[in-house]
């Protein structure tokens, strides 16, 4: 919080030269076609409740001088093109707004279409299953906190781990089985706090995105039926776009909240023509809602995130973009955190330190009226230090911890220094008919590399195991965490291919089809696939239509698992064949009502054999179905919501024996609830309700006294049964409550944003204490958040 005190201080001084300026701003913009990229004249601008329209000029441009200060809403047509409407459209006294606005073109068999709410879902070429965000949207998600992966996590068909993670998870699958795309560029991790105690993968994923609040421009979220555009990944597809710089003037806006502080600037670069810039800076601490929430016993997470984009207009048929992305974090745990739980229940302690960069470059050029050609570069990076120890603390026959003891540890007992980057290269090339037809051809490459060392200190011991556990004695009710099945190091490279055809035609009337063919090698496992794709969407009328798809998947290993495994054992690519069918109504220009049935069969999935071994095979198998049915209204004037249910089974097979159990993302029920509500100038209202059946665990027989030690009682627990049982259902009110408004010209927003306001703890695991012999819930309940945001 420190390092942003001398910012604000400044910009506070650059407002105070400003205090002169006019109660008037202006509106300025461009519209440009969604598909082909190209400018749209004569279209025609409107604000909404005001007597103010114009047209775009036959660049697209348009403009609304001596606009007052405060909130609008903008309705933007076109002929042949789909009706939309940009909501809370700040002007700020002596400040231009400027907006880039694309359109989608109107179906073929549509002769007026005004759903002016879904102007990225309502595509034929777009699955059911197909959702976009707003900035405003997100930010207006409670319970969030400006997390774009917080407000996906109640779409239909998604399953999250509660508040305590905002990893999503997919239609039966995990949560690292989803493409997540930023400004183009693919990017595998989105998240901070990776990892688990045992050294492994956490399955819940991360508990933060890297991205601050009104960092995201707009999401698209596909649950299925992505197209052969985007591959190595096999669940659901996520395209977020950052921010651009506002092209005419700058602002400067924020946040300060419980957690730390966020500061943005969004203007002009001022030493480049026709350079804008967009650059965040966030820190966090979430040391104070961790004592507000009295969960002291989880250790210390600290985090940052830098974030640059610059966006050229070189000429009028050529725009480059480059991103940057710098996120470092820290996590400790020690002693101190080990006392505060009074029951004693997490005994390790942790030390990591861990960044990721993400760069990226794209040019988009018009290479003609009806084609354009994308070109990216981009380079990620992860290197993460974890030091593991364990702490022994003294306690009496009851397994209570005897006051005033030191509390003895051992550090260092794991070491992990994990490091892998990727340098990469996408060309894309699309073409457009006037059938309303569209080819896209693509091929990427890229180059991987992977460092990974892994050492444990000792032979450890390890309280729960598995009835099919190898233990050299069986009458040894614990297990041995040998170096040699856990110790890495692993050092090397691989090169990965891809390309592929995409064909979208109209056939007959009503029907659109959507064909795709996918080819991918990737190095690290010499395996190469092909994967073809077909979609359909046939439209009933202006209102309604019956979407189709089938196709294959495949994706390559996590790399952290492929640096994981002992030399010579190498792991196959994970093989999904997915159908899904859907239908789709659209009631009015913003409320819309679908329905999707779907089903996986799912090859090749990882498997570890030996618990607290790293060697893994890929001998699982499983399979997914279940169907969505969901009521959204999207932000228009008011208000927006959200209404949804979710049927959703997903077995699995690690072919050990045991036959099928439940997947660890498989809940069958899962209700939804969304609804913000604009309330006058100044007030903003929000709830969010969600429930979901509890996540599937285990059967278990618990030892009593394993070491054989009267002074030293130790319990075990052997797990019998995977997926038989389940933790308690999950259930979450969120709330949220903002009010906005100004002073001298600086917009002001004062919120409060409460995750589980009941405070009801919502289970994501089930572990083991071996000192009592009893089990508990890990999880976590209220999750606070309070603070102001600012833009001048």
């Amino acid at each position: 919080m420190a390092t942003l005190k001398p910012i604000i201080t400044i910009a506070f001084l650059l407002l105070g030269l400003n205090l002169f300026a006019q109660q008037s701003g202006a509106v300025k913009g461009k519209v440009i076609d969604k598909s082909t990229k190209q400018v749209l004249p004569f279209a025609t601008i409107e604000i909404v409740n005001m007597a103010k329209g114009t047209i775009t000029d036959t660049l697209g441009n348009f403009s609304f001088l001596n606009v007052a200060e405060g909130l609008y809403s903008i309705t933007i047509n076109s002929v042949g093109y789909q009706q939309q409407r940009v909501n809370d459209v700040r002007v700020i006294r002596n400040k231009v707004s400027y907006i880039e606005i694309e359109l989608q073109d109107a179906s073929q068999s549509l002769s007026a279409v005004t759903v002016n709410g879904f102007k990225f879902e309502n595509n034929p070429a777009l699955p059911v299953s197909a959702y976009s965000f707003s900035r405003e949207e997100i930010s207006r998600n409670p319970g969030a906190q400006g997390d774009i992966f917080r407000a996906i996590g109640m779409l239909p068909g998604v399953s999250s781990s509660g508040g305590a993670f905002s990893a999503i998870a997919v239609r039966g699958q995990g949560t690292r089985d989803n493409v997540y795309m930023v400004d183009d560029i693919p990017v595998f991790s989105l998240a901070h706090l990776e990892g688990s105690p045992n050294g492994f993968n956490d399955p819940n994923g991360g508990r933060f995105s890297i991205f601050a609040p009104r960092v995201i421009n707009s999401a698209v979220f596909q649950g299925g039926d992505f197209s052969a555009a985007y591959g190595r990944r096999s669940a659901s597809y996520l395209g977020l776009t950052i921010k651009e710089g506002n092209k005419e003037s700058f602002t400067i806006d924020g946040q300060l909240d419980l957690m730390g502080g966020t500061i943005n600037y969004d203007g002009p670069s001022y030493l480049f023509k026709n350079t804008s810039l967009f650059i965040s800076a966030r820190t966090q601490n979430i040391g104070n809602v961790v004592k507000i929430a009295n969960l002291q016993d989880l250790g210390i997470p600290k985090y940052q995130d830098f974030i640059f984009k610059s966006t050229t207009q070189i000429n009028e048929r050529n725009k480059l973009s480059i991103i940057a992305i710098y996120s470092p974090e820290t996590f400790v745990r020690d002693t101190s955190n080990v006392r505060a739980d009074k029951n004693l229940n997490n005994l390790f302690t942790l030390n990591r330190k861990s960044n990721q960069t993400i760069l990226g470059l794209n040019l988009l050029s018009l290479t003609s009226k009806s084609s354009n050609w994308k070109n990216g570069l981009y380079y990620n990076s992860t290197h993460t230090t974890n030091t593991y120890g364990n702490s022994f603390p003294l306690t009496d026959k009851e397994g209570v911890l005897i006051p005033g003891s030191i509390i003895p540890f051992e550090d260092g007992i794991k070491k992990i220094d994990y490091k892998e980057y990727t340098v990469g290269y996408r060309s894309i090339f699309s073409k457009f008919f006037e059938d309303k037809s569209k080819l896209t051809l693509g091929v990427e490459f890229d180059k991987s590399a992977l460092t990974n060392n892994r050492k444990l200190s000792r032979t450890d011991t390890s309280y729960v195991f598995s009835t099919t556990d190898y233990r050299p004695n069986p009458t040894t009710y614990y297990a041995l965490i040998l170096p040699q099945f856990f110790n890495a190091d692993y050092n090397n490279s691989a090169y990965n291919a891809s390309a592929y055809i995409d064909y979208s035609f109209p056939l007959l009337k009503k029907l659109t089809v959507n064909a795709g063919l996918r080819y991918d090698y990737t190095g690290f496992t010499k395996q190469s696939s092909i994967a073809p794709r077909l979609s359909g969407s046939y439209q009933f009328d202006e209102q309604q239509s019956l979407n189709f798809s089938t196709g294959i998947y495949y994706q390559d290993p996590l790399y952290s698992e492929i640096a994981d495994q002992p030399q010579g054992n190498t792991l196959k690519n994970q093989r999904v064949i997915e159908a899904i069918a859907g239908y789709k109504y659209h009631f009015n220009s913003s409320l819309k009502l679908t329905v999707e049935g779907w089903y996986k069969k799912l090859d090749h999935l990882l498997v570890r054999p030996v618990s607290g071994s790293a060697e893994q095979n890929s001998n699982g198998t499983g399979s997914a179905s279940g169907f969505d049915i969901n009521l959204t209204k999207r932000l228009s004037q008011n208000f927006h919501g959200q209404i949804g249910y979710s049927y959703m089974l997903s077995k699995r097979n690690d072919n050990d024996g045991l036959g099928d159990y439940n997947y660890t993302f498989s809940q069958p029920n899962q209700v939804n609830f969304l609804l913000s509500y604009k309330a006058g100038q100044h007030w903003l209202l929000a709830t969010k309700f969600r429930y979901a059946t509890g996540k599937p665990t285990y059967d278990y027989i618990v030892h009593k006294n394993v070491l054989n030690n009267s002074n030293e009682i130790r319990y075990s627990q052997e797990i019998t049964t995977q997926g038989t049982k389940r933790l308690t259902d999950f259930i979450s009110l969120d709330v949220r409550v903002d009010y906005n408004f100004k002073i001298k010209g600086i917009a002001l927003n004062a919120f409060v944003d409460i995750a589980d306001v009941n405070n009801r703890k919502n289970a994501y695991q089930e572990s083991f204490n071996p000192i009592t012999g009893k089990t508990f819930y890990e999880g976590i309940s209220i999750f606070p958040s309070f603070g102001l945001k600012f833009q001048f």
